[in-house]
């Protein structure tokens, strides 16, 4: 069988046919397509090479088939060559699959080029229809020298023929440019310009000498930059024939005209040719001056010019500044390339141009907004700042010539593969973080440098940080989080106020609540919406994130993370501290959040176990390496804090979590003894105390009290002698003896409860049943009164050592430190014996006198507590509002306190604030008084001071803003003034002198109640009840004021209705029935009263929370007086619009709506300062609600009367100015809507009611919007008929209605059309028919050039009322003269047409009557 017959094999041969074939193959002895080698293994040596040879392994080799597979990532190949990498063998169906990619991946890499700089020029203009076709024969003859050898392609030759060209050119001008380098100069150019590659027409003008300013673009010839040369040398001749006065002449008039913009952009582009120094130093000649003018004398002219011109605002830059560094040149590399290094053969100078010395920062005075650069430290670098380079913040970004780092760039850096380089930028970003809370950037940054890092992704960049693996890198994050999250003034003011009057409360550090309800949910029943839950479960991280920063941490899981570093990685001390930083903001945040910290697995027993042990080992070092094992202070406040967060938290970290067992070790050993540094052991024990008073103020861990009584006393005992080495030792030692007496109060105050739960009090039992606390009664606590009634005498006893140390200027200052907590326990001590059955009376009343005499009024008298007083207007948050203004930037999904400023700035938030020291004497003082009523007259003098009388007017019409900023601080002072006030309304029935200033108590009383926050709702019940409505504070009552404001009202009330002074007396004398209408109409505050009362009141065993509500604003809206109107208006079921009949009022109707007018007009008479914070818009609003509640309230007599005259008041010239309806009433969209929902009732149930009528013709005066009058002269134009109010029935002048001139076509063809209709008669409304006349009257006579359609519009409304039927309305719209509102028309006539308007009707109409007569 020859080989040339064999077949090939087929798919359907079996293996004993592929054998078959293979033996025929090798008998014919053909040669195969194939070689079999034994080839050795280069991996193993020869000897296993010929080893293998031994075993006759058959090798199969392939033609051109390399040795070795190629690898696909080679270990150096440029990019585009990686992504060629393929085995020969490979198809190009497989090759295209391989590199085929989605199309949203081709689509996201189109990166559009940037051609906003490119000239558009037009083709060159050529003899032949097509391009010159490039050949192989062309390029090979054109390059055949110049090219090197081996193989090149075309566009390879062709690019490298056009750089030889362009150097042969650069060596031919090299002479010429050294012979004419005085030539080069005249005109600007520098051989560093002729190296630039982007020039193709300019160059060719630079190295001749061509102009400055033309380039040649844009003519339409093929030689534009011959042309250009020929106008260039053109102006040089013409040049050379001026003197050198006649240039300076024409120079100074081109000044005159051009834009001073134009002259500096030209003097910019000279700026750029200059050459630098050295042709500068040699003398000008003629030609210098002829092509750049720059003599002395031009200078100063062009100088004077500019600075007449005061308002230009363009940049002005230094000259050497714009010029182009030349290319980097081989000699001038710092690194000599050796040929014999690797690819260094041929030097690409290009790629080296980074090896150069910088260029010296741009020095620029400019107005526009420059890229912020920040150091190592986070300081901010000036950007003509010249830095030297060894301090590393030169690098290759895209001004490689500025020092430091942007924003943008630190986070590039944050994701580098080099680990150095990801710590290096979160450290400088943490350190930028912290400057920016300090306030560091507010003068010098535009914007908010915390805003945008969290727009841009920070709170990602640090989670992702601390996942990461190198330690450095994730202490850096760590650090970075705590300067995003933690304030330390904030948490030391915090800790500071601890020990003030009701201290421990704080508010949850909670974002402003958004209202973001999706418009598809406004329209479902109430059971299909989303629960907000549900809506928080849809969001995104980024999107909570975006809303609440610890939120949208905890969301993506932080918390396990920093448990993860706490009890694997155990990392450095500073990182350990940062940590537990952060875990007391996110504490500080909510109740919920404290409770994740909680449920974390394993969290809390690391922090316990590794940094409050039990017993621990001392430390070597002030500065030890390792803080596991060691008692930490903030570990001991991050358990404070968590029991801050409510009564469940508490009792888990006593009871779980070994809380009694680290009080018991922490209490009872004395911080000398605690193997410590000193300021440690007293931080520690300080905390520990703190979190035991904590507990005590739920009633918990009172037990453990009665265990350490004596080491409790001990300490208490020897509180008045604090010692120490430092100052800031003595200030540590304070603070624990302050948080001791806190506890020993709370201890007090739940001892004090115990016989009223014993007893199973029936108030007890309605508060716990009616309250949200629980159905059950707390149990009793363990600590009874007997356990606590002998810690009086040593606290008394340290209470008088603390007043006569105010004597000596030694101990002045920590006695009044002190002061405050003692005078806190005292109160606390008396308040509660007063419902003991171990009560005395007698005994009670001898130790306040007693204490009276010895230490409140030597107390009161002291000049350190009319130092106090003093302060009181100067370091108010009230009357200054600029204290708490947070001078640094805030940023609303990160709420905090911002204290720096506020302790900058003033002592109110430090140890010798002025708040607590007063808040303190007067909360023991009202307690007193309330128990020994005769002593309340030695107290007058405190009150009468002028520094407290001075402070309390101060406060009178002051607004202070509601914030995280000043909340907690606003809320101490809220405590001053309440009990200011509390101990001035005791004193105005005893003391003449102080019932002088009743008027002053009151207002300032009425302004406390639209102030209180959150958590204060006892104190607004207790304003309210006592001293709003009190007659003791309202002397207008007795001293003929009710007869004052009746003349005041003479000339505007009408004969049937009462006299405001009657009025005013009947509302004196029915201030208990309205305290009780405005008491029944704040019900539905019940449960946060009772919850507030029993924090204020020491109730221990009831309060279930120190964190206060949610800080949404004041507990009180500020138009407050309207709230039984508003009431009224939305059980009636008019809050969705109004306009419905309502048949029957609810019982009681009537007389609220009677009282809350009657406290109205109280107010509008005699404290209309209280109101000054609800706008007259409002209040016109609010009052629309007697209207809208029922179709027959505004009808009943006292209501009406009452009304109509808070509406006088309301029309008084100063108030109709203020009203502005064009602003929306708080609460509504718009006042258009509320008059809409008017108008609909008024047509309804009005039945011509007169002060109704009034109502709606307010909103139609000129100045108001047009769309409430083409409502009533449109939609509702019946209601016209109805509308009877009397020219002086009228409660606003006439002319606001009827100037100026109406301007609304439509609605001027609406009054012609109610008056040709009979729509609108004199008899049915008056004032509007005398409004439509003054308008339309205007409008037809008027030549004022306007518009063709308003033009027509006149004559057609003018033709038509000369043809009018109606004599009566013809005379009145043609001879109506002026607004009369006193004359029985509302107008005035004219007998006959003037001339002027003669001659208008006879060009119109066409005829008139001789002599004008109609």
């Amino acid at each position: 069988m020859e080989f040339g017959m064999l077949r090939r094999p087929k798919s359907t041969d079996s293996e004993a046919d592929l054998l078959r074939e293979q033996q025929e193959l090798l008998a014919a002895g053909g040669q195969s397509t194939v070689t079999v080698v034994n080839r050795p293994d280069k991996r193993r040596g020869d000897a296993a090479g010929a080893h293998e040879q031994k075993n006759h392994r058959d090798v199969v080799t392939i033609e051109d088939l390399p040795d070795e597979i190629p690898t696909l990532t080679p270990a150096k190949k440029s990019r585009f060559q990686q992504e060629r990498v393929r085995f020969e063998d490979e198809g190009p169906e497989e090759r295209l699959d391989r590199h085929d990619t989605h199309i949203s991946a081709v689509l996201s890499r189109i990166i559009e080029r940037d051609t906003s700089a490119v000239p558009v020029l037009l083709p060159c203009i050529t003899g032949t229809a097509f391009p010159k076709v490039l050949r192989r024969s062309m390029v090979e003859s054109e390059g055949q020298e110049r090219a090197p050898r081996g193989r090149k392609s075309i566009f390879a030759r062709q690019i490298g023929a056009h750089r030889s060209n362009n150097e042969d050119v650069q060596s031919l001008n090299g002479s010429e440019t050294r012979d004419q380098s005085s030539a080069s100069r005249h005109v600007g150019f520098s051989p560093l310009e002729s190296m630039e590659t982007e020039r193709p027409e300019s160059d060719v003008m630079d190295r001749v000498g061509g102009p400055l300013l033309l380039s040649g673009q844009g003519l339409a010839i093929a030689n534009s930059a011959m042309e250009t040369m020929k106008i260039h040398e053109e102006n040089q001749a013409r040049l050379q024939t001026m003197s050198q006065s006649e240039i300076l002449e024409e120079q100074r008039k081109l000044l005159a005209q051009l834009d001073p913009r134009l002259v500096d952009f030209v003097r910019s582009r000279k700026a750029q040719r200059t050459p630098g120094s050295e042709s500068s130093s040699k003398p000008l000649q003629k030609d210098d001056f002829l092509r750049y003018s720059t003599s002395t004398e031009l200078d100063h002219t062009i100088k004077a010019q500019e600075s007449q011109r005061d308002t230009m605002e363009d940049y002005e830059e230094d000259e050497n500044q714009l010029v182009v560094q030349p290319p980097i040149r081989e000699e001038e590399l710092p690194i000599k390339p050796q040929k014999v290094w690797l690819h260094m053969d041929k030097v690409e100078l290009e790629k080296l141009e980074w090896t150069r010395d910088l260029p010296a920062p741009s020095r620029l005075s400019t107005k526009k907004a420059m890229q912020a650069r920040f150091d190592f430290a986070g300081t901010l670098i000036p950007a003509t700042k010249d830095l030297p380079t060894h301090l590393g913040l030169h690098h290759h970004g895209e001004e490689p010539e500025l020092a430091g780092y942007s924003l943008q760039e630190l986070f590039l850096l944050s994701r580098s593969q080099l680990n150095q380089q990801r710590n290096l930028a979160i450290s400088t970003l943490a350190n930028v973080l912290t400057k920016a809370r300090a306030g560091e950037y507010t003068s010098s940054l535009k914007g908010s440098v915390l805003s945008s890092l969290l727009d841009a992704g920070l709170l990602f960049l640090l989670r992702f940080s601390l996942d990461d693996g190198v330690e450095g890198v994730m202490s850096a994050a760590v650090h970075a989080l705590r300067a995003l999250l933690v304030s330390s003034d904030d948490e030391e003011c915090l800790d500071n106020a601890s020990s003030w009057l009701l201290g421990m409360a704080t508010f949850p550090l909670l974002p402003t609540a958004l209202e973001d309800e999706d418009e598809e949910d406004e329209c479902l029943d109430e059971a299909l919406k989303e629960t907000a839950k549900e809506k928080e479960e849809k969001k995104t991280d980024h999107d909570v994130a975006r809303q609440d920063v610890v939120k949208g941490f905890l969301r993506m899981q932080g918390l396990p993370r920093l448990r993860y570093i706490l009890e694997v990685l155990r990392p450095s001390p500073r990182v350990v501290l940062d940590i537990l930083e952060v875990l007391i903001r996110i504490a500080r945040h909510s109740t919920a959040a404290a409770t994740q910290i909680l449920n974390c697995p394993r969290l809390m027993e690391t922090v316990i176990s590794e940094f409050l042990p039990i017993s621990w080992t001392p430390a070597v070092s002030q500065a030890p390496s390792s803080l596991y094992g060691l008692p930490v202070a903030l570990a001991m406040k991050l358990l404070r804090v968590l029991a801050s967060a409510g009564r469940h938290a508490c009792a888990r970290i006593l009871n779980s979590l070994g809380g009694k067992e680290l009080l018991s070790r922490f209490v009872v050993v004395d911080p000398s003894e605690m193997l410590l540094e000193a300021g440690e052991a007293l931080r520690c024990t300080t905390e520990a105390l703190r979190l035991f008073a904590v507990a005590a103020g739920y009633g918990q861990a009172c037990s453990l009290y009665t265990d350490l009584y004596p080491v409790l006393v001990k300490r208490l005992q020897a509180g008045n002698r604090p010692c120490a080495s430092s100052e800031a030792v003595l200030f540590l030692e304070l603070d624990r003896i302050r948080a001791l007496l806190v506890l020993l109060t709370q201890v007090t105050q739940t001892a004090g409860c115990h016989e009223e739960l014993q007893r199973g009090l029936v108030s007890c039992l309605d508060v716990c049943i009616d309250s949200a606390q629980g159905t059950e009664c707390p149990p009793p606590p363990p600590v009874l009164w007997s356990h606590v009634t002998g810690l009086q005498p040593t606290v008394i006893s340290s209470l008088k050592d603390c007043v006569r140390a105010l004597d000596g200027s030694a101990q002045m200052s920590s006695a009044l430190i002190l002061l405050p907590s003692y005078l806190l326990y005292v109160e606390a001590y008396y308040s509660q014996l007063c419902v003991q059955s171990s009560f005395q009376p007698v005994q009670c009343l001898q130790e306040l006198e007693s204490l009276t005499s010895d230490v409140l009024l030597p107390l009161i008298s002291h000049q350190a507590m009319q130092n106090m007083a003093s302060s009181f207007r100067s370091s108010s948050v009230i009357c200054n509002p600029g204290l708490s203004a947070p001078g640094v930037e805030v940023v609303p999904s990160l709420p905090g306190l911002f204290c720096s400023r506020l302790m900058s700035s003033s002592t109110i938030a430090g140890p010798n604030s002025p708040l607590s020291l007063p808040t303190a004497l007067l909360y023991l003082l009202n307690t007193i008084t309330s128990i020994h009523k005769g002593l309340i007259q030695k107290f007058s003098r405190l009150i009468l001071s002028d520094a407290v009388l001075g402070y309390l007017r101060s406060c009178i019409g002051a607004m202070p803003s509601v914030s995280h900023m000043s909340a907690w601080i606003l809320r101490h002072e809220h405590h001053l003034l309440y009990l200011l006030l509390r101990l001035a309304h005791k004193l105005v029935p005893v003391d003449p002198e102080v019932a002088k200033h009743a008027f002053l108590f009151h207002q300032v009383s009425l302004a406390l109640l639209s102030w209180l926050l959150p958590g204060s709702e006892y104190l607004a019940h207790e304003l309210m009840s006592v001293l709003t409505f009190s007659h003791s504070l309202l002397p207008e009552g007795g001293c003929g004021e009710p007869e004052v404001s009746a003349l005041a009202e003479l000339q505007l009330k009408e004969r049937t209705s009462p006299a405001v002074g009657v009025l005013l007396r009947d509302a004196l004398h029915h201030l208990p029935s309205i305290r009780g209408c405005y008491l029944t109409h704040l019900a539905h505050m019940e449960p946060s009263v009772l919850s507030s009362r029993d924090r204020y009141l020491g109730r221990n065993p009831f309060v279930s929370s120190h964190l206060l509500p949610e800080l949404t604003g004041p507990s009180l809206p500020s138009d407050w007086p309207f709230l039984p109107l508003i009431s009224l208006y939305e059980r009636t079921g008019q809050s969705a619009g109004g306009g419905q009949q309502v048949e029957s009022l609810p019982a009681g109707s009537v007389q609220s709506a009677t009282h809350c007018l009657q406290w109205l007009l109280v107010l509008e008479s005699w404290r209309e300062q209280t109101l000054t914070a609800v706008p007259p818009v409002a209040k016109l609003a609010r009052l629309a609600c007697v209207f809208l509640c029922s179709s027959d309230l505004f009808l009943e007599r006292p209501v009406q009367e009452l009304t109509w005259a808070l509406f006088r008041r309301l029309t008084r010239p100063a108030q109709l100015e203020a009203l502005d309806l064009g602003s929306a009433p708080p609460g509504l969209a718009s006042f258009h809507d509320l008059y809409s929902a008017l108008l609909a009732q008024y047509e309804a149930v009005s039945f011509g009611d007169l002060l109704f009528g009034c109502f709606m013709l307010l909103p139609l005066q000129r100045r108001y919007s047009v769309t409430m009058r083409l409502a009533v002269f449109g939609e509702h134009v019946g209601m016209l008929r109805s509308l009877g109010v009397s020219l002086q029935q009228l409660p606003v002048p006439l002319e606001k209605f009827t100037s100026p001139m109406e301007d609304s076509l439509p609605l001027l063809r609406l009054y012609f059309r109610a008056l040709v209709t009979g729509a609108l008669k004199r008899n049915w409304c008056p004032v509007l028919y005398a409004v439509a006349v003054a308008h339309l009257n205007a409008f037809i006579f008027s030549q004022d050039a306007v518009a063709e359609e308003v033009e027509a519009a006149r004559r057609s409304l003018l033709r038509k009322t000369y043809y009018m039927t109606d004599e009566v309305l013809k005379n009145h719209l043609l001879l109506f003269w002026q607004p009369q509102q006193n004359s029985e028309l509302g107008f005035s006539t004219y007998e006959q047409l003037p001339s002027i308007r003669a001659r208008r009707l006879e060009s119109i109409v066409g005829t008139v009557q001789k002599g004008g007569e109609m």
